[in-house]
């Protein structure tokens, strides 16, 4: 019953896309709750990060910023009792 967010970032042209959708499987079956929406799938990621591995890329940055902001909510959704119905336990 835990929030999940999920990004990801690959030197492919499609990010992380199959990645991501392992993981989404697999949260079904351990009964987490994962944010639908924004996706950040960071395709080409060798050019949007320096040596040190520091996100440069803006347009990627806003990315994840949305995607951190939209999880907060679902959080807080949830917490609510807002998001989804409750698993009978």
């Amino acid at each position: 019953g835990k929030p999940l967010a999920i990004m990801g970032a690959s030197p492919g042209q499609s990010g992380t896309v199959r990645a991501q959708l392992q993981l989404r499987q697999t949260a079904i079956f351990l009964n987490m709750l994962p944010l639908n929406r924004p996706e950040v799938l960071v395709g080409r990621a060798d050019t949007k990060f320096d040596a040190s591995l520091n996100l440069t890329d803006e347009a990627t940055r806003k990315f994840v910023q949305d995607e951190l902001e939209a999880f907060a909510r679902w959080i807080e959704r949830l917490r609510l009792g807002l998001g989804v119905m409750a698993s009978p336990e």
